[in-house]
């Protein structure tokens, strides 16, 4: 008669069995040894690194304490000197950066001037093709009107 009625059976859980789904279930969630040793190292450097943040700031408080009286004492000789030292790097940077510009142009130009279509020459032939078009323009106006001009002159000054 058990088997007449299966539902009976299924609605009537004992607690053994729910405390076994639950664990169950955990179980498949829960993470594995790689996991693990992957939050355990996240744990110890994060640790790690946030004490040695708490000594640099430390060290760095205790540092300024005690040499703020030497570096105001020593300020007029700081100053010149580290003026002195941000133009010069600055200088410094902006030759070498002139010189990898100067390299690149260099390099853009030969390449052109080889006809290897370098990035950027369809432009340059395109501006070359619109000058020599506007200077031809104008030349061809100043040969139209030049004769004009020239007659007007000479009305204005009729012995010259």
């Amino acid at each position: 008669m058990a088997d007449v009625n299966p539902t009976s059976a299924q609605t009537t859980r004992s607690p053994s069995s729910t405390s076994a789904a639950f664990l169950r279930r955990l179980q498949e969630h829960a993470p594995n040894s790689t996991q693990l040793a992957g939050l355990l190292t996240l744990l110890v450097t994060g640790a790690i690194l946030l004490l040695l943040t708490g000594l640099t700031v430390a060290a760095t408080v205790l540092a300024m304490i005690f040499f703020s009286p030497l570096i105001i004492v020593s300020s007029p000789i700081w100053v010149p000197a580290g003026t002195f030292l941000f133009l010069l790097t600055a200088g410094f940077l902006s030759m070498c950066g002139f010189g990898v510009v100067l390299v690149a142009v260099s390099s853009w130009m030969y390449r052109y001037s080889r006809g290897l279509h370098p990035p950027g020459s369809d432009r340059v032939d395109y501006a070359r093709s619109r000058i020599y078009d506007t200077a031809t323009h104008v030349k061809d106006y100043a040969r139209e009107y030049g004769g004009y001009l020239q007659s007007k002159v000479k009305d204005a000054a009729p012995g010259a």
